[in-house]
């Protein structure tokens, strides 16, 4: 585990293996910690660096909005301080959003993009309100709008046979503080659209979702990338698809990197 500044900010990362370098971001109430399988796989090929998002594992809260901009600068000064010119990105939701901030703040470092179970479609009305709603909710019961929203990612006939995964992410997201989940909120609430990103064609960048996705609406997350030369995968399964659809996404993974 190792730590930089970033405007009197502890940022915590790791930094495995050799090779090209491939940056794990993960979602809104997960950390770093989520990835080990993946690192322990990745690392065999590539240099792997996890980076826990503002106010998430082990980084602390910036403020009381975490931008995506404000991520994607954190991720920019882990791989600068990394000595690191250009690396593929993967983000799970809203590590997909910070994904797409960063190629769009530094596109001389990005090597490929992966936004799984993510978009890069700015929040609607609707969404908007639902976010305000969840700081409303996480402010009178902390507990309870956690273990909610995290059994809400999977897939409803995932939710028994992955009952003890389910659990270990809910352990794992209690340990973010009110102050990084409402500001995170408040962040993703106001990020900005990014389609047109996508259709400039800058890097090779590859859409994972899930069909059964209780967040994100399949069929809407398909036409981000109509008319583009990304690659689409999809799974018959939730928002969680590096737990629900694990041992399939690590092949995908490895084939694209490539």
């Amino acid at each position: 585990m190792k730590n930089i500044q970033y405007k009197n900010t502890k940022i915590s990362f790791t930094d495995s293996g050799e090779g090209t370098a491939i940056v794990l971001l993960h979602g809104f109430l997960e950390n770093k910690k989520m990835w080990k399988e993946y690192v322990d796989l990745f690392s065999e090929n590539y240099r792997v660096i996890t980076i826990d998002l503002l106010g998430h594992g082990e980084s602390d809260c910036l403020g009381y909005v975490h931008s995506m901009e404000d991520n994607a600068n954190v991720v920019h000064e882990v791989l600068d301080h990394l000595k690191i010119e250009k690396a593929t990105v993967l983000g799970h939701s809203m590590g997909g959003y910070v994904g797409l901030a960063f190629a769009e703040l530094f596109p001389k470092n990005i090597n490929k993009l992966v936004l799984l179970n993510s978009s890069s479609k700015a929040d609607s009305h609707d969404k908007k309100i639902n976010r305000n709603r969840a700081i409303k909710a996480v402010k009178q019961n902390y507990v309870n709008f956690v273990s909610l929203a995290i059994a809400n990612l999977f897939s409803e006939n995932n939710r028994t046979r992955l009952a003890d995964e389910i659990e270990k992410v809910k352990i794992q997201a209690l340990k973010t503080p009110l102050q990084g989940i409402v500001a995170s909120l408040e962040g993703m609430k106001i990020r900005k659209d990014r389609e047109s990103l996508l259709k400039q064609d800058l890097f090779p960048v590859l859409l994972v979702l899930g069909k059964k996705d209780p967040v994100l609406n399949y069929e809407e997350n398909i036409a981000q990338i109509e008319n583009t030369s990304a690659k689409l995968v999809s799974f018959d399964d939730g928002h969680m698809s590096q737990i629900e659809n694990k041992e399939e996404l690590k092949t995908v993974l490895l084939d694209f990197f490539e």
